[in-house]
């Protein structure tokens, strides 16, 4: 299998995909297909590794195996089966199933999962001559969506989502994921050169990815993925690929972030966060009232995800605090400022119609990215 050229796709939030597909090309692979909630791009072992340690944007990298239509579970059963499932699961692998189905004829997920595992079974028994996988060696999750009865197959090469960076056990009521956060912070075109500010900080996530990427620390330096116990993978990629990660770090950049939040027990948490991911000695956590936050002295962007009144606070709440941070933001003349709501009465409230608007989905959850470039 060395060698081997792969369709891989990196599934990622609704308004994010050119993040994700300049953060591909970075790593020097084309994109082949850049569509709604995914990027796909050909390469090989080590593209697997270099994605999973390097991407910030993504959900998770995945193989794609296969895809083909089926209205029916026989069409299902043989699709799956003809894939060359031996290339991949050895006879000790596991190989459990996941999917999704929408808009088709094979509705019921449960029976779709029980068909598919039949039909890699089947094609082992046919490979490998045995009767009975324990499935006790390494992990090789295979996951399936069904969208208008087009069938996809997948392999997982991640496990837990890309978004677990490994520094962030526990978090406040409502956070944010660390994938959303990082593409807030791209969005802003900061690089580390300039003061960074986040006044409703919670745990820290919006700053610790800040300080990441303005470091160049990449984000899976400090966790797992399950295609590293694969032995089709190569012996030492990974190592390899984390070695060149460490040596693209910026050990000089020192930048300069204050993070701040009312909750005590919030910025206490955010603390320790950052301390895991490393980066602690790069933001200034304090407690604070966003409608208080100290000024910047010189140009500089606020990023922040202030409540939406829907998991925290109830709207007449969210839009008092809005007008208050709308008054305090003004005063500060050569800021940019990125603020992340789903309120759709926002601008009204903060005073001031945004420059530029991004729709984003925190979760299932669509809202905007309201842009002020001053």
């Amino acid at each position: 299998m060395a060698g081997s050229r792969l369709l891989l796709t990196v599934p990622t939030f609704f308004g994010t995909e050119s993040i994700l597909a300049h953060e591909v090309r970075s790593l020097g692979y084309e994109t082949t297909e850049v569509t709604d909630g995914k990027v796909t791009f050909e390469g090989d072992f080590e593209a697997i590794a270099l994605a999973n340690v390097n991407i910030r944007c993504g959900q998770r990298v995945l193989i794609k195996m296969a895809q083909f239509t089926a209205e029916t579970f026989e069409e299902l059963f043989e699709g799956v089966n003809k894939i060359r499932w031996e290339q991949f699961i050895q006879k000790d692998c596991a190989f459990p199933v996941k999917g999704s189905s929408l808009k088709s004829v094979l509705s019921s997920v449960p029976a779709c999962t029980s068909i598919v595992k039949k039909a890699v079974v089947k094609r082992l028994v046919e490979k490998y001559g045995i009767e009975y996988f324990e499935e006790t060696g390494p992990m090789m999750r295979i996951q399936f969506t069904i969208m208008r009865n087009t069938v996809t197959i997948y392999l997982d090469t991640t496990g837990e989502p890309l978004y677990k960076r490994g520094y962030r056990e526990k978090g406040v009521v409502a956070p944010m994921r660390e994938t959303l956060a990082f593409a807030m912070v791209d969005i802003t075109r900061w690089r580390g050169d300039r003061p960074f500010a986040d006044p409703f900080c919670g745990s820290g996530t919006i700053p610790i990815e800040a300080a990441l990427y303005a470091k160049k620390i990449a984000p899976g330096l400090r966790r797992s993925f399950v295609s590293e116990k694969w032995r089709i993978m190569g012996q030492g990629i990974y190592e390899d690929v984390r070695e060149e990660a460490r040596s693209l770090i910026d050990r000089e950049l020192q930048p300069r972030i204050y993070a701040s939040d009312i909750d005590s027990a919030a910025v206490s948490l955010a603390k320790e966060n950052a301390r895991k991911a490393g980066v602690l000695e790069y933001i200034d956590f304090s407690v604070c009232d966003a409608a208080k936050a100290p000024l910047f002295t010189d140009k500089g962007v606020i990023v922040c995800n202030p409540p939406y009144g829907e998991r925290l606070m109830d709207n007449t709440s969210c839009e008092s605090l809005y007008r208050k941070i709308g008054r305090h933001f003004s005063q500060f003349d050569n800021a940019g400022k990125y603020i992340l709501t789903s309120h759709e009465g926002f601008e009204d409230c903060y005073g001031k119609a945004a420059d530029k608007k991004r729709k984003l989905y925190n979760g299932m959850l669509k809202c905007y990215l309201y842009q002020y470039f001053r």
